[in-house]
């Protein structure tokens, strides 16, 4: 298998997208060569790993499946479902496979070969940065603790990743004034490890050399170091301290501190005070740390939550790392990827890079959603733990309401990052340059104007304007319309016709609280909403960019073209035009509810019987919203002061009924 340089540059994505073109790229024969749907047709239907390549011969996506040949024709046949197949599909030359035995070592795989080529479509870190670990050398014949971000190293065990460095080193720092333990940033440690490696063969005598000739580190005079250096602690004590710091990390803390108080105990039996003392000391250490922590479950359990929040093309991940029943630490990434893959694929990437680069591995891991390879994934996690491990998704407790929780921080870790680094700015003025090229405008469109229509089969029929400048919804030009037109049923393109011929008529043009003149106008709907306005504004002579953005398939509809233009799947101009379009939505929508909840208060109230103007200003006044009069029971209504019982149960028969036929129209 042919290995292109790992460390090239990703590959540009062109600006474009076509299924069909794409049917038409993985059919075609180049020069009398099979084509990419032939050479599929031979591949072996044993477990394994794909490669997908563009022609500079990059690896742009790494995938495994338990049926190789299978899990390809979906893509070169399009039958994935996924919305990024076709674009990737468009840009694929070639391909590489790898057969395994089995779907365990096909996720090993899969992993250790997104790795190394780090392909464009593959769930990844935003920031290819080397997360913090807090690691021990069990190389070294004396271990020692340290913060680092290098590669791990045979004979190293890691802990993390933490996301906040200060919190890993703060850690550590806890962690020896619990259990001394050698720093392998201290000169005496360093200095006695040179000993070793200079004269290996004189390792059992070096604790003898280092007590006649060693001194004290200053770690050891504040009582985080054991003493090494001075020879003052033997190799089966220092590993006994070890593997305590190692318990502690783990968050298997109560063994600890069960240990400790044996240990004071002991001392105080031997009238050793002194030491019982010191014990003492390390035990409020731990107990003042898990006052600190969240109890979150009543009973000890060892699980991590890992909650997603998606954007258009990033996500942000939150960890919750419980041990014994507390949160022992809470990790937030920022990955490549967002809406523009699925959940599923989102979830299942990220736990395998996550588990992949840390040896903490809980009983059971919990997630927000269903992943397909949850078994396979199940085994090779388990393995690595050397127990079972589960991957499990919650769906009602405490778990669930954690994995809430959860959802909410990794919102706000996006956020953050979107904010610090500018994200969304530099995306908005990339979408406004998209926008230009796709559509064909003379300038990137600063004022974006929208039109929706809201009806229910031509009653309380309203349309809705909204405005975005520079990218961003400018809601104090915000403008809603009743549509005077007499309908018997709803008709689009007269409703679409008469707003745009109020909104741009030569007495509102000239109004400056109706704003500029826009740079493009955007109509929800297909060709007959873009029919419309063109037709309109050609009758009232101006020539503005308009185009129609359809809810289906997301295509937008453009004059010039009968062929659709396709947005690219997670493109920031796609965001921004859909954006665009459903806050038009919920504008119009909201203004048409709001004329029918007050058609509904003096209709509906006047039909049932027994209810006058007197009766019916009482129960309006007692509610104060019909919102609130539909939640009402029969004996909250029948509170109000002069409603009868009787007249109580007709007004809740009358809501139900009217809500029901309410449902069947909108559905």
């Amino acid at each position: 298998m042919s290995e292109p340089d790992a460390g090239a540059a990703r590959p540009r994505i062109s600006f474009s997208l076509d299924v069909r073109a794409a049917h038409e790229h993985v059919s075609a024969s180049a020069n009398g060569a099979p084509s990419l749907a032939e050479q599929v047709a031979h591949v072996p239907t044993d477990p394994g790993c794909y490669l997908w390549k563009d022609a500079a011969g990059e690896v742009i996506y790494v995938g495994k499946a338990k049926n190789l040949r299978a899990r390809m024709k979906q893509y070169v046949t399009l039958s994935d479902d996924r919305q990024k197949i076709p674009l990737m599909m468009q840009l694929v030359a070639s391909f590489d496979y790898v057969v395994v035995q089995s779907g365990h070592e096909a996720l090993v795989l899969e992993r250790n070969l997104i790795e190394q080529y780090h392909p464009y479509f593959n769930v990844d870190f935003k920031d290819d940065k080397s997360y913090p670990y807090i690691a021990v050398t069990h190389g070294d014949v004396f271990p020692a603790i340290k913060y680092t971000r290098e590669r791990h190293r045979a004979g190293t065990r890691y802990f993390g990743p933490y996301t906040d460095a200060r919190a890993a080193r703060e850690m550590i720092d806890t962690l020896r004034k619990v259990v001394p333990i050698c720093n392998a940033s201290c000169a005496g440690w360093k200095h006695v490890r040179r000993l070793l490696e200079k004269h290996p063969a004189d390792s059992d005598v070096i604790e003898l050399v280092c007590a006649e000739k060693g001194r004290p580190c200053f770690d050891c005079h504040v009582g985080r170091g054991p003493g090494v250096c001075a020879g003052m602690i033997g190799r089966e004590e220092y590993a006994k301290n070890v593997r305590r710091v190692e318990r502690f990390l783990s968050g298997k803390r109560r063994e600890l501190i069960d240990e400790l108080k044996g240990d004071m105990a002991e001392a105080a039996a031997e009238l050793d005070f002194e030491r019982a003392g010191r014990i003492k000391r390390r035990l409020e250490v731990i107990n003042g740390l898990d006052d600190r922590q969240q109890v979150v479950f009543p009973t000890s359990v060892d699980i991590d939550l890992i909650g997603f929040y998606r954007e258009e093309t990033i996500a942000g991940a939150c960890v919750f790392v419980v041990r014994e029943g507390r949160t022992v630490r809470t990790c937030e990434f920022i990955l490549d990827k967002g809406l523009d893959v699925d959940e599923e694929e989102l979830v299942s990437g990220f736990v395998k890079r996550y588990y992949d680069e840390t040896s903490d591995i809980p009983a059971e891991v919990d997630v927000a959603c269903d992943v397909e390879d949850a078994q396979v994934i199940s085994e090779w996690l388990s393995q690595k733990r050397g127990r079972k491990c589960a991957l499990h998704r919650p769906q009602r407790g405490e778990k669930h309401r954690l994995m809430e929780m959860c959802v909410r921080n990794a919102r706000h870790a996006l956020m953050r990052y979107m904010m610090r680094t500018g994200y969304s700015d530099d995306r908005t003025n990339q979408a406004l340059l998209q926008l230009e090229s796709a559509l064909a405008l003379d300038a990137p469109p600063l004022r974006i104007e929208c039109f929706d229509i809201s009806t229910i089969h031509g009653k309380f029929t309203v349309a809705s304007m909204v405005v975005f400048t520079n990218g961003h919804a400018d809601k104090s030009q915000y403008r809603r319309f009743k549509i005077r037109a007499e309908l018997e049923e709803a008709n689009d393109f007269v409703s679409m016709s008469e707003v745009l011929g109020r909104r741009y008529a030569p007495e509102r043009m000239a109004d400056e609280r109706f704003g500029s003149r826009p740079d493009l106008l955007v109509v929800d709907g297909g060709k007959p909403q873009l029919t419309a306005a063109m037709n309109q504004l050609e009758a009232l002579g101006l020539d503005i960019p308009v185009c129609g953005l359809a809810k289906a398939d997301e295509e937008v509809f453009v004059p010039w073209d009968d062929t659709p233009v396709v947005l690219p799947t997670g493109s920031a101009s796609l965001y921004l035009i859909k954006q665009v379009r459903d806050e038009s939505h919920r504008f119009a929508i909201t203004f048409h509810r709001e004329l029918r909840d007050k058609a509904m208060t003096v209709s509906i109230l006047d039909e049932v019987e027994g209810v006058g103007p007197t009766r019916k200003k009482a129960i309006m006044r007692h509610f104060g919203s019909m919102k609130r009069l539909r939640a009402a029971s029969v004996d909250e209504i029948a509170q109000v002061r002069g409603i009868p019982a009787d007249v109580a149960q007709a007004v809740y028969d009358t809501l139900r009924a009217w809500g029901r036929d309410e449902q069947e129209r909108e559905a």
